[in-house]
């Protein structure tokens, strides 16, 4: 902005124009803001942040909720929703069991079976088919109309979500049940016009002048000890790459689509954890020596945590009679940077008891490892439990292969293992093409005293820690561990976008062959 002789101060063109739109609209997002002008967000940033300086704006960031389309979501948007995609073909179907009419639906929409039940469910519910005496019924009678409408009232929103633009909180609701969105959290700017752009615009004193950028050399004198390069400009310049996210980082993102397109719910939890949520939650003695400053990151700290009274009650006795040692409650309360996601999955099931549900958590862990092609002082694990009644280690196994096929992965080996906190317990392998046969899936029921302790003993519980570095290591064809973190913009650049099968193709847990003895 610059002052004339005559008072006035002059804006160039696009900042006018955005002093106006907030004049007579009032606050808006930048999103709002670029819409009304015509151009893209980040072309105005610059601006924003100058007429901010000038005193003339008021820029405020807000944290909202926000739905982000997940797999699932993506996968309707192409191809649409089950039920629309049974809707199709049923007439085709119809006469035969439920069974059949699941498999004749699957091979003519080109669905799997249980995307194939999904959508006949949401049929069935909205009164489109219906079952009689075991037998799939199509009747001229049936009116599909609401099924289907409702159907496009969800692609719709879905194409709502990829504009940017706003929907209901009803359908966000339905979208997220039906696993086809998730909540994130997202800074939101809004602009909008300061006290002192008002006062100046009613007093005619701001204007609009086209803005002119001149280069000025040095004078001649300065010059002639330089030689004096002449710009070529038939020369075309290099043409700059692309951005993208890095590999690694898309590989974990479709990880979490594959677990949310399965049932799973992400569940997060603080990096900086007591020893109480990571180790004492899961009846891990206090002597063990995984416990160790060997094994485990301790702060240098005399900050003791809080855990509710009756829950460290509850602990110190069931610990006290299963490992015969005096248990310490202060000692639980001490931070440590947590070693395992696990502590997140106790947090959950204390959290929501009894109840049947299916949650993960993906993110970083700590522990004083030596840095080799193998490991690494810090890594991302995967972490997840399924809760239930009727939950068994046959449960685990199927999920294991469930989640192999998703990845592309056709050959699992499993062994025992033992872990403190499970029993049984396995041990899944695969084989990477240079590292031989790694460890990915260590896994187990947790041990009854486990859910005794968080307060839900009438249930069961499937647990693992998977090792996500080695998963994404074999996936994305690499043999260090150290890539996946590689700061080298030419290799990032040259890592595959990874693509998993899961989304591509009807890869089945059938498909993975377990190896009885690795070669």
């Amino acid at each position: 902005m610059s002052r004339g002789n005559n008072g006035k101060y002059y804006l160039p063109s696009r900042q006018y124009r955005i002093v106006e739109v907030l004049l007579n609209t009032g606050p808006l997002s930048v999103e709002e803001l670029a819409r009304a002008l015509n151009e893209k967000p980040e072309n105005i940033m610059r601006d924003l942040a100058e007429l901010e300086a000038k005193g003339l704006l008021r820029v405020i960031r807000r944290i909202k909720q926000v739905p982000v389309i997940t797999g699932e979501g993506r996968e309707v948007l192409i191809k649409r929703t089950p039920e629309e995609r049974v809707f199709r073909v049923m007439y085709r179907c119809a006469g035969k069991s439920v069974g059949d009419f699941l498999e004749c639906v699957g091979s003519e929409a080109g669905i799997d079976k249980q995307k194939a039940r999904i959508g006949f469910q949401y049929l069935v519910r909205n009164k489109c088919l219906s079952v009689m005496n075991g037998i799939v019924v199509v009747d001229d009678e049936y009116d599909c109309h609401r099924a289907i409408e409702d159907a496009s009232i969800i692609r719709s929103a879905l194409e709502k979500i990829m504009r940017g633009e706003t929907i209901g909180k009803d359908i966000v609701n339905v979208l997220k049940r039906r696993r086809m969105v998730r909540i994130e959290k997202k800074t939101i700017i809004i602009v909008e016009p300061s006290k002192v752009l008002e006062k100046l615009f009613r007093e005619g004193l701001i204007a609009r002048r086209e803005l002119l950028t001149v280069v000025t050399p040095k004078p001649r004198s300065e010059l002639e000890k330089y030689i004096i390069k002449e710009f070529d400009l038939t020369i075309p310049p290099p043409k700059p790459v692309g951005g993208r996210l890095n590999a690694y980082i898309e590989f974990l993102d479709l990880v979490r689509d594959i677990l949310v397109s399965m049932g799973f719910e992400e569940v997060k939890g603080p990096h900086v954890e007591l020893e109480f949520w990571n180790f004492d939650a899961l009846f891990q003695a206090q002597d063990h020596p995984a416990r160790e400053i060997h094994d485990t990151f301790f702060l240098k700290t005399d900050f003791k945590g809080k855990v509710p009274e009756e829950l460290l009650s509850r602990a110190g006795k069931i610990h006290e009679i299963g490992w015969g040692y005096k248990w310490d409650p202060i000692r639980s309360l001490r931070p440590i940077l947590r070693s395992q996601t696990t502590a997140v999955s106790v947090r959950a099931i204390y959290e929501r008891g009894e109840g049947e549900y299916r949650v993960f958590s993906l993110d970083r862990v700590f522990r004083p490892e030596t840095l080799d092609a193998k490991h690494a002082m810090e890594f991302y694990q995967l972490d997840g439990i399924i809760v239930g009644k009727n939950v068994t280690f046959k449960h685990l196994l199927a999920f294991f292969k469930e989640f192999a096929a998703a990845l592309g992965i056709r050959e699992v080996w499993f062994k025992p293992g033992y872990f403190p906190f499970t029993e049984p317990s396995v041990e899944g392998f695969i084989k990477h093409p240079s590292l031989g046969w790694i460890e990915v899936f260590p896994g187990g029921v947790f041990r009854p005293e486990v859910m005794e302790i968080l307060g839900a003993p009438g249930v069961r519980a499937i647990a693992w820690g998977i090792g996500i570095d080695r998963l994404a290591m074999a996936v994305l064809g690499l043999d260090d561990i150290r890539d996946l973190f590689s700061k080298d913009l030419d290799f990032l650049q040259k890592l595959p976008t990874p693509i998993l099968p899961y989304f591509i193709s009807k890869t089945q847990a059938s498909d993975v062959r377990v190896v009885s003895a690795p070669k």
